[in-house]
């Protein structure tokens, strides 16, 4: 898969620029966004929206480029990040100065984003969306290790049963 690396810039972008509030929006759940919104446009369409790799960290997938790519958006002054205190515990936050570039989304791309925006955004705690995201695979991971997309259809992981067998053979029967 490649990483469109302009695409993913400008989400990123384009998340800050969603957040008027800079309050709604940390590293934690910016980094949410980011995974629900390539994770589900894989589960749709069979591909990641931007191709970006996400890996194992402590509260959960984190894009491997986005901290390269903040301080891009910053250097260029497309972003400022600031920190905050939040109950005890220093928050950074991400404010957009400049509008982003959107030609490289399609309508349904960004509906997914807004839609991925306002359940992490809106709906969730850091921590609560952190826990979210600590799947059965992300347990399994190692820390630091690719965290690859056809894994977002495991759910649960159990021992194989004879009617699990039975489907398997019968699937095989199907496509052979």
């Amino acid at each position: 898969m490649s990483f469109y690396k302009e695409k993913f810039k400008n989400l990123v972008h384009y998340i800050c620029e969603k957040a008027d509030n800079p309050a709604v929006l940390g590293a934690i759940k910016l980094n949410k966004v980011l995974y629900y919104s390539d994770v589900i446009h894989y589960m749709i369409h069979g591909v990641s929206m931007t191709g970006e790799t996400y890996i194992k960290r402590q509260f959960g997938p984190v894009p491997r480029h986005v901290v390269p790519i903040i301080e891009e958006l910053i250097a260029e002054q497309k972003v400022r990040r600031g920190k905050q205190d939040y109950f005890g515990r220093m928050k950074t936050e991400f404010i957009a100065i400049e509008a982003c570039n959107l030609s490289s989304f399609t309508p349904e791309e960004i509906a997914l984003v807004d839609d991925a925006y306002e359940h992490v955004c809106l709906n969730h705690t850091a921590t609560s969306v952190s826990e979210e995201t600590h799947t059965v695979i992300w347990k399994l991971a190692r820390m630091g290790e690719e965290i690859p997309y056809y894994t977002v259809f495991a759910t649960d992981v159990s021992e194989v049963d004879e009617e699990d067998i039975l489907w398997a053979e019968k699937f095989l029967q199907k496509v052979a």
